[in-house]
This record gives C-alpha cells, sequence and structure tokens, in this order.
C-alpha cells in the first residue's frame, strides 16, 4: 500500500483493501426480491452481508487490517474493543494469521456474538457498556499485553476494508441512484462514500439509524460531533459515536442519514424473512426500515441496501414454551 493510502482513507487503499482479503473475504451476493419492490415503490438490491463471514461486514475490516500488518507488530498480537461483530471479525483474522487477539466487550453483549469471539480463540475482558468504560478497559490491555490496537472504526485500513462491500455492489450492479448503509461509529458508511463518490459521483449515499442511536444525525445537523446521547435501541451494533476521522468523512460526502424508530425495524426484520427467507439482525436492517420510511423520497429509484449483519440471537424465539 503506497505511504498516502496508509494514512488516508482513499479509493486507492479500498482497491488495495480488495485485493489483499481476496483469498479470505466472500464475494457477498446482491439479492432481489419482487415483494418488496413492490411494497417500497423503488428497484431495491440488497448487498448480502450477512452472509460475509462472521455473518457480518465486519470481517472486511478487520481482515484487512490483520494483514496489512507487518510480521514484527503482528507478533505482538491485536487488541480491539467490541459489542460483537467486529470482535468476532479480529477474532477470526487472527487466527487465519496465527497471532493472539484479545477483545474488550461491553457484559451487555449479546450471547450469540460472545460465544462467536470465543469460538474463534480470542480472549475476551469484560467491561460496562460505556464508551469512556470501554476506552479505559482497552487502554489497561494495551498496556498489559503490548498489543496493537485496532479500532472498529476509527482505522483508515479498517474503513478501506469496509469500502470494499460498497465496491462489489457498484460492480455488480453498476447504475444504481443510491446506497443506504447503516451508520454507527461510521466505518462502513465512510468506505461506501468513498468507494460510491469516486466510482459513481452522481450516486447519492445515506446513513441509516434509530432514532434512539441518532449521533450521526445529529452530528451532521449540528456541524460537530455529538457524543453524550445515550443510545436506547435494540440495535445493538448502531450505539458507537463517529469518531473525528469518521464524522470529517460524512460530513463532506454524506447525502443525509435516514432515521427509524425500533419498531420499524423489527417489521423490516420480518419481511427480508418472510419475503425473502433471509435472517438480519437489527441493525442489520436499519436500512430497508428506514428506506420503507420514506418511501416518497426513493419512489422509482434503483437503491443499493446494506444487509449489514445476520448474528441474530435465537435463543428467545427457540426457548421452550412457558407453562404446560
Amino acid at each position: 500500500m503506497s505511504q498516502e493510502a496508509r494514512s488516508q482513507c482513499t479509493l486507492e487503499a479500498v482497491r488495495e483493501a480488495a485485493v489483499r482479503i481476496a483469498p479470505f473475504a466472500h464475494l457477498t451476493p446482491v439479492l432481489r426480491s419482487a415483494s418488496l419492490d413492490r411494497i417500497s415503490g423503488a428497484d431495491l438490491f440488497f448487498k448480502a452481508e450477512h452472509l460475509q463471514r462472521v455473518g457480518a461486514f465486519k470481517f472486511r475490516g478487520a481482515c484487512n487490517a490483520v494483514f496489512s500488518l507487518d510480521e514484527a507488530t503482528s507478533a505482538r498480537g491485536v487488541v480491539t474493543q467490541s459489542s460483537g461483530n467486529h470482535g468476532a471479525a479480529i477474532a477470526l483474522a487472527c487466527r487465519l494469521r496465527g497471532i493472539p487477539a484479545t477483545v474488550v466487550m461491553p457484559t451487555s453483549a449479546p450471547a450469540v456474538k460472545r460465544a462467536a469471539i470465543a469460538d474463534f480463540g480470542a480472549r475476551i475482558v469484560d467491561c460496562e457498556v460505556a464508551q469512556h468504560d470501554r476506552d479505559r478497559v482497552t487502554a489497561r490491555v494495551l498496556e498489559e499485553t503490548g498489543g496493537v490496537l485496532i479500532h472498529p472504526f476509527d482505522d483508515p485500513r479498517v474503513i478501506a476494508g469496509q469500502g470494499t462491500a460498497a465496491l462489489e455492489l457498484l460492480h455488480q450492479v453498476p447504475d444504481l441512484d443510491a446506497v443506504i448503509a447503516p451508520v454507527s461509529g461510521g466505518g462502513l458508511l465512510s468506505g461506501t462514500l468513498i468507494a460510491a463518490k469516486e466510482l459513481a459521483p452522481r450516486v447519492e449515499v445515506f446513513g441509516a439509524e434509530p432514532e434512539g442511536a441518532a449521533d450521526a444525525h445529529a452530528s451532521l445537523r449540528e456541524g460537530r460531533r455529538i457524543t453524550d446521547l445515550r443510545a436506547e435501541t435494540i440495535c445493538d451494533g448502531l450505539r458507537a459515536h463517529l469518531s473525528e476521522r469518521t464524522f470529517g468523512i460524512l460530513s463532506r460526502r454524506c447525502d443525509g442519514i435516514l432515521l427509524t424508530r425500533d419498531e420499524e425495524v423489527l417489521a423490516a426484520m420480518r419481511l427480508i424473512f418472510e419475503r425473502m427467507k433471509q435472517v438480519v439482525e437489527p441493525s442489520g436492517a436499519v436500512a430497508l426500515a428506514a428506506l420503507l420510511r420514506e418511501r416518497g423520497r426513493f419512489s422509482g429509484k434503483r437503491v443499493g441496501l446494506v444487509l449489514s449483519g445476520g448474528n441474530l440471537d435465537l435463543d428467545a424465539l427457540f426457548a421452550p414454551p412457558r407453562g404446560g
């Protein structure tokens, strides 16, 4: 990778990431649904990142970052913080490279995501939910282990890796009018913006987030990072705040942040399951929920939507019936 690509988030970096992760990551399909086209009034193209390794787009960025490390640095091991999908992605990428991984994880994280991280061989260190506590525990682990930090979104290598999903989507469906991707810390949306705005400048790119975690929407509205909102949403993967890096990219390039309510997210999950026979987690359904809330804006358009993850905790669904 060139020095410019290392230090900045560029289309060159996204293209180099695509080459680097190709031996390990899936080229995910684009799914269609005639009934969802009819319901939405648009032509929808679903980038199926819930079918990516570890069940989420996060493997792209983690894989690119881990395999970007030189031998001396990688030997020290990797440390990250995650509510689930990024942690699992780091754990798998490190296992593939044969280096140790430690994941700082809030105790509230879904059991299915915690189990995946452990299964891939990473060490889990518990923390509380608040971002300042995650940061404090992560700093302590870094000092104890001497490992290298790979942040879930505030890392050019991670952003470039996440951008490969949009790179693929725009090659698979080259004549899109718009792309909608979930936004949390902004890594996926930043990578999507870099790829889409360089490859197809006329394509509009929107983020989607729940009203209960609408810090990205508030940040772009106010022109400054909003980091003091308390996230209250079923979308456990969308509770982070933008970094300075991702806020800068979104401020310059994003066409808007679309909001949706948790009940609309649940309805979108159900539609995806019923009409497409695909299982996505709440964070993975937020793009469709946001589009359906604003049907008029997208009527008659060709829209790409990123189904970002499929790690749904099924314990409640398959729990034995109560009573008798």
